[in-house]
Protein backbone atom coordinates (compact mmCIF):
# COMPACT_ATOMS: atom_id res chain seq x y z
CA UNK A 1 0.00 0.00 0.00
CA UNK A 2 3.02 2.23 -0.13
CA UNK A 3 3.12 4.25 -3.14
CA UNK A 4 5.59 6.73 -4.41
CA UNK A 5 3.95 9.44 -6.33
CA UNK A 6 4.89 12.87 -7.90
CA UNK A 7 1.19 12.78 -9.77
CA UNK A 8 -0.58 15.50 -9.76
CA UNK A 9 -3.07 13.91 -9.37
CA UNK A 10 -4.90 15.71 -6.20
CA UNK A 11 -7.14 12.85 -5.26
CA UNK A 12 -4.07 10.09 -5.21
CA UNK A 13 -5.16 7.76 -1.96
CA UNK A 14 -1.48 7.53 -0.67
CA UNK A 15 1.25 10.12 -2.15
CA UNK A 16 4.52 11.35 -1.13
CA UNK A 17 5.50 14.51 -1.05
CA UNK A 18 8.67 16.46 -0.42
CA UNK A 19 7.21 19.15 2.28
CA UNK A 20 9.26 21.92 5.11
CA UNK A 21 12.94 21.73 4.57
CA UNK A 22 12.73 18.75 2.05
CA UNK A 23 11.71 16.48 4.82
CA UNK A 24 9.53 14.06 3.08
CA UNK A 25 5.64 13.33 4.30
CA UNK A 26 3.01 10.48 3.47
CA UNK A 27 -0.51 11.87 2.56
CA UNK A 28 -3.61 9.73 3.13
CA UNK A 29 -6.48 10.67 1.68
CA UNK A 30 -9.81 8.74 2.30
CA UNK A 31 -12.38 8.62 -0.13
CA UNK A 32 -14.87 10.69 1.27
CA UNK A 33 -12.35 13.52 2.07
CA UNK A 34 -10.49 13.19 5.27
CA UNK A 35 -7.13 13.20 5.24
CA UNK A 36 -3.86 12.58 7.43
CA UNK A 37 -0.38 13.52 6.89
CA UNK A 38 2.44 11.73 8.34
CA UNK A 39 6.25 13.40 8.47
CA UNK A 40 8.93 10.37 7.60
CA UNK A 41 10.92 11.87 10.25
CA UNK A 42 9.38 10.42 13.41
CA UNK A 43 6.64 8.49 11.93
CA UNK A 44 4.98 11.93 12.60
CA UNK A 45 1.55 12.65 12.01
CA UNK A 46 0.99 16.91 11.79
CA UNK A 47 -2.35 16.67 9.96
CA UNK A 48 -5.55 15.10 10.12
CA UNK A 49 -8.54 16.41 8.95
CA UNK A 50 -12.50 15.44 8.98
CA UNK A 51 -14.27 15.27 5.39
CA UNK A 52 -15.00 18.85 5.85
CA UNK A 53 -10.87 19.71 5.61
CA UNK A 54 -11.08 20.90 9.12
CA UNK A 55 -7.91 20.13 10.78
CA UNK A 56 -8.09 18.35 13.99
CA UNK A 57 -5.14 18.03 15.33
CA UNK A 58 -2.68 21.19 16.93
CA UNK A 59 0.66 21.85 15.80
CA UNK A 60 2.48 24.90 16.64
CA UNK A 61 2.92 28.43 14.51
CA UNK A 62 6.52 27.71 15.53
CA UNK A 63 7.18 24.20 15.18
CA UNK A 64 10.58 23.57 14.05
CA UNK A 65 10.60 21.03 11.25
CA UNK A 66 14.93 20.61 11.26
CA UNK A 67 16.61 17.37 12.57
CA UNK A 68 17.34 16.81 15.21
CA UNK A 69 14.40 18.69 16.79
CA UNK A 70 11.22 16.62 17.46
CA UNK A 71 8.13 18.46 15.90
CA UNK A 72 5.94 20.42 18.51
CA UNK A 73 2.49 19.32 17.83
CA UNK A 74 0.59 16.48 15.79
CA UNK A 75 1.13 12.83 17.14
CA UNK A 76 4.53 12.47 18.61
CA UNK A 77 5.62 8.95 19.19
CA UNK A 78 7.23 8.33 22.80
CA UNK A 79 10.19 5.57 22.35
CA UNK A 80 11.82 3.82 23.96
CA UNK A 81 11.34 6.62 26.98
CA UNK A 82 8.45 8.34 28.21
CA UNK A 83 9.43 11.64 29.50
CA UNK A 84 12.80 12.15 31.38
CA UNK A 85 11.92 8.53 32.95
CA UNK A 86 15.25 7.28 32.23
CA UNK A 87 18.44 7.87 31.14
CA UNK A 88 17.76 9.15 27.29
CA UNK A 89 16.57 12.54 26.25
CA UNK A 90 13.09 13.19 26.81
CA UNK A 91 10.74 11.05 24.91
CA UNK A 92 13.11 9.15 23.68
CA UNK A 93 14.51 9.11 20.43
CA UNK A 94 11.93 7.45 17.79
CA UNK A 95 10.27 10.89 17.33
CA UNK A 96 13.63 12.25 15.77
CA UNK A 97 14.93 9.50 13.40
CA UNK A 98 14.17 8.94 9.43
CA UNK A 99 12.16 6.09 9.41
CA UNK A 100 11.69 4.09 6.04
CA UNK A 101 8.73 2.08 4.37
CA UNK A 102 8.12 -1.32 5.33
CA UNK A 103 8.02 -3.29 2.37
CA UNK A 104 6.96 -6.86 3.68
CA UNK A 105 4.67 -5.85 6.88
CA UNK A 106 3.22 -8.80 8.80
CA UNK A 107 -0.52 -9.28 8.81
CA UNK A 108 -2.72 -7.01 10.86
CA UNK A 109 -5.16 -8.23 13.12
CA UNK A 110 -7.11 -5.01 11.60
CA UNK A 111 -9.82 -4.85 8.57
CA UNK A 112 -7.96 -3.21 6.42
CA UNK A 113 -11.15 -2.92 3.77
CA UNK A 114 -12.04 0.57 3.24
CA UNK A 115 -9.04 2.07 4.75
CA UNK A 116 -6.01 3.29 3.21
CA UNK A 117 -3.19 3.04 5.11
CA UNK A 118 0.87 2.69 5.10
CA UNK A 119 3.36 0.88 6.75
CA UNK A 120 6.38 2.13 8.74
CA UNK A 121 9.21 0.60 10.44
CA UNK A 122 12.21 1.72 12.78
CA UNK A 123 15.47 -0.24 13.30
CA UNK A 124 18.48 1.09 15.44
CA UNK A 125 21.36 2.82 14.09
CA UNK A 126 24.69 2.36 15.50
CA UNK A 127 24.81 5.54 17.06
CA UNK A 128 21.44 4.55 19.00
CA UNK A 129 23.10 1.67 20.14
CA UNK A 130 25.65 3.50 22.06
CA UNK A 131 22.86 5.02 23.92
CA UNK A 132 20.50 2.54 23.77
CA UNK A 133 22.31 -0.79 23.46
CA UNK A 134 19.41 -3.13 22.50
CA UNK A 135 18.01 -4.59 18.86
CA UNK A 136 14.43 -4.09 17.63
CA UNK A 137 12.10 -4.05 14.80
CA UNK A 138 9.27 -1.07 15.78
CA UNK A 139 6.39 -1.26 13.05
CA UNK A 140 4.04 1.42 12.71
CA UNK A 141 0.69 0.98 11.11
CA UNK A 142 -1.39 4.46 9.94
CA UNK A 143 -4.81 3.62 8.94
CA UNK A 144 -7.53 6.25 7.84
CA UNK A 145 -11.25 4.76 7.52
CA UNK A 146 -14.53 6.32 6.71
CA UNK A 147 -15.59 9.19 9.10
CA UNK A 148 -12.02 10.23 9.21
CA UNK A 149 -11.43 7.18 12.10
CA UNK A 150 -7.22 7.46 12.12
CA UNK A 151 -5.98 4.46 13.85
CA UNK A 152 -1.93 3.71 15.07
CA UNK A 153 -0.95 0.18 15.35
CA UNK A 154 2.66 -0.12 17.20
CA UNK A 155 4.18 -3.64 17.19
CA UNK A 156 7.86 -3.43 18.90
CA UNK A 157 9.75 -6.99 18.69
CA UNK A 158 13.06 -7.44 20.51
CA UNK A 159 15.72 -8.89 18.08
CA UNK A 160 18.83 -9.01 20.19
CA UNK A 161 20.92 -11.63 19.80
CA UNK A 162 22.62 -12.07 22.97
CA UNK A 163 19.65 -12.88 24.55
CA UNK A 164 18.72 -9.79 26.57
CA UNK A 165 15.54 -8.77 27.42
CA UNK A 166 14.66 -4.59 27.24
CA UNK A 167 12.51 -2.47 28.91
CA UNK A 168 10.93 0.99 27.74
CA UNK A 169 7.82 3.16 28.52
CA UNK A 170 5.58 4.65 25.86
CA UNK A 171 2.77 7.19 24.38
CA UNK A 172 0.82 8.47 21.66
CA UNK A 173 1.41 12.35 22.50
CA UNK A 174 -1.31 13.48 20.72
CA UNK A 175 -2.05 17.19 20.73
CA UNK A 176 -5.58 17.47 19.87
CA UNK A 177 -6.80 21.27 18.49
CA UNK A 178 -9.33 22.78 20.82
CA UNK A 179 -11.42 26.11 19.93
CA UNK A 180 -10.67 27.28 23.54
CA UNK A 181 -8.92 25.12 26.30
CA UNK A 182 -11.69 26.93 29.28
CA UNK A 183 -14.38 25.40 27.04
CA UNK A 184 -13.07 21.70 27.19
CA UNK A 185 -13.60 18.52 29.32
CA UNK A 186 -12.44 15.32 29.35
CA UNK A 187 -14.56 11.99 30.00
CA UNK A 188 -13.48 8.67 31.29
CA UNK A 189 -11.08 9.50 33.87
CA UNK A 190 -12.74 10.80 36.96
CA UNK A 191 -12.37 8.99 40.58
CA UNK A 192 -8.73 7.62 39.19
CA UNK A 193 -4.99 7.98 40.57
CA UNK A 194 -2.68 9.74 38.54
CA UNK A 195 0.71 11.05 39.25
CA UNK A 196 1.25 14.76 39.13
CA UNK A 197 4.36 15.58 37.10
CA UNK A 198 3.74 19.18 38.46
CA UNK A 199 4.05 17.90 42.07
CA UNK A 200 7.46 15.69 41.91
CA UNK A 201 4.94 12.72 40.29
CA UNK A 202 3.18 12.47 44.14
CA UNK A 203 0.16 10.58 43.24
CA UNK A 204 -3.45 11.76 44.24
CA UNK A 205 -7.01 10.61 43.37
CA UNK A 206 -9.15 12.55 40.80
CA UNK A 207 -11.87 14.24 42.28
CA UNK A 208 -13.66 15.84 39.82
CA UNK A 209 -16.75 14.60 37.81
CA UNK A 210 -15.09 15.85 34.51
CA UNK A 211 -11.75 17.01 34.16
CA UNK A 212 -12.12 20.41 32.70
CA UNK A 213 -8.44 23.13 32.63
CA UNK A 214 -8.97 26.42 34.17
CA UNK A 215 -5.98 28.31 35.75
CA UNK A 216 -2.33 26.92 35.01
CA UNK A 217 -0.47 23.84 33.61
CA UNK A 218 -1.81 20.40 33.76
CA UNK A 219 0.47 17.67 33.56
CA UNK A 220 -0.99 14.55 35.15
CA UNK A 221 -0.33 10.50 34.57
CA UNK A 222 -3.61 8.60 34.79
CA UNK A 223 -3.02 4.87 36.53
CA UNK A 224 -5.44 1.92 35.16
CA UNK A 225 -7.44 4.11 32.85
CA UNK A 226 -10.72 2.43 30.41
CA UNK A 227 -10.04 1.75 27.08
CA UNK A 228 -11.96 5.23 25.75
CA UNK A 229 -11.53 8.46 26.80
CA UNK A 230 -14.11 11.33 25.60
CA UNK A 231 -12.35 15.17 25.04
CA UNK A 232 -15.39 17.26 24.39
CA UNK A 233 -14.84 20.62 22.93
CA UNK A 234 -18.58 22.96 23.64
CA UNK A 235 -17.73 25.64 21.38
CA UNK A 236 -16.84 23.29 18.34
CA UNK A 237 -19.58 21.06 19.62
CA UNK A 238 -17.41 18.52 18.78
CA UNK A 239 -15.85 15.67 20.65
CA UNK A 240 -13.10 13.37 20.40
CA UNK A 241 -13.09 10.10 21.05
CA UNK A 242 -9.77 8.25 22.83
CA UNK A 243 -9.98 4.45 22.04
CA UNK A 244 -6.72 2.29 22.86
CA UNK A 245 -5.41 -1.28 23.54
CA UNK A 246 -2.23 -2.23 24.98
CA UNK A 247 -2.03 1.71 26.73
CA UNK A 248 -3.13 1.17 30.76
CA UNK A 249 -2.46 4.90 31.22
CA UNK A 250 -3.69 8.24 30.29
CA UNK A 251 -1.61 11.37 30.10
CA UNK A 252 -3.31 14.68 30.15
CA UNK A 253 -1.24 17.89 29.19
CA UNK A 254 -1.70 21.66 28.40
CA UNK A 255 1.39 23.89 29.52
CA UNK A 256 -0.68 27.17 30.08
CA UNK A 257 0.81 30.35 30.14
CA UNK A 258 4.38 30.26 31.93
CA UNK A 259 5.27 27.44 30.46
CA UNK A 260 4.37 28.41 27.02
CA UNK A 261 6.46 31.39 27.09
CA UNK A 262 9.24 29.29 28.05
CA UNK A 263 9.16 27.43 25.01
CA UNK A 264 11.26 28.37 21.65
CA UNK A 265 8.63 26.36 19.55
CA UNK A 266 5.78 26.93 20.94
CA UNK A 267 3.59 30.55 20.68
CA UNK A 268 2.55 32.58 23.71
CA UNK A 269 -1.18 31.96 23.41
CA UNK A 270 -1.11 29.02 21.77
CA UNK A 271 -2.08 26.91 24.98
CA UNK A 272 -5.49 28.43 24.48
CA UNK A 273 -6.00 26.06 21.58
CA UNK A 274 -4.29 22.92 22.27
CA UNK A 275 -4.67 19.82 24.48
CA UNK A 276 -2.65 16.75 24.91
CA UNK A 277 -4.26 13.38 26.08
CA UNK A 278 -2.06 10.68 25.39
CA UNK A 279 -2.43 7.11 25.25
CA UNK A 280 0.46 5.39 27.05
CA UNK A 281 2.11 2.79 29.15
CA UNK A 282 4.32 4.79 31.86
CA UNK A 283 4.06 3.90 35.41
CA UNK A 284 4.46 -0.11 34.51
CA UNK A 285 7.33 -0.48 32.09
CA UNK A 286 6.68 -3.10 29.09
CA UNK A 287 9.39 -5.80 29.16
CA UNK A 288 10.39 -7.60 26.02
CA UNK A 289 12.48 -11.06 26.12
CA UNK A 290 14.49 -11.54 22.63
CA UNK A 291 12.01 -12.85 20.19
CA UNK A 292 8.60 -11.40 22.10
CA UNK A 293 6.41 -8.75 20.57
CA UNK A 294 4.57 -5.71 22.35
CA UNK A 295 1.53 -4.22 20.45
CA UNK A 296 -0.13 -1.13 21.25
CA UNK A 297 -3.04 0.54 19.46
CA UNK A 298 -5.27 3.93 19.32
CA UNK A 299 -7.63 5.02 17.72
CA UNK A 300 -9.45 8.31 16.73
CA UNK A 301 -12.28 9.46 15.70
CA UNK A 302 -14.87 12.57 16.20
CA UNK A 303 -18.39 12.71 17.06
CA UNK A 304 -20.51 16.24 16.22
CA UNK A 305 -23.56 17.38 17.83
CA UNK A 306 -24.57 19.23 15.20
CA UNK A 307 -25.23 15.39 13.41
CA UNK A 308 -25.85 13.76 16.48
CA UNK A 309 -28.53 15.91 17.66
Amino acid sequence: MNEMSTSDSERRPIEVVKAINGLEKVVLREIQGSSVEIYLYGAHVTSWKNEQGEELLFLSSKAIFKPPKPIRGGIPICFPQFSNLGSLEAHGFARNRLWGFDDDPPPFPVDAANKVFTDLILRPTKEDFKIWPHSFEYRLRIALGPGANLMMTSRIRNTNTDGKPFTFTFAYHTYFSVSDISEVRVEGLETLDYLDNCKKRERFTEQGDSITFEESEVDKIYLSTPTKIAVMDHEKKRTFVIRKEGLPDAVVWNPWEKKSKAMVDFGDEEYKHMLCVEAATVEKPITLKPGEEWRGRQQLSIVSKKLDS
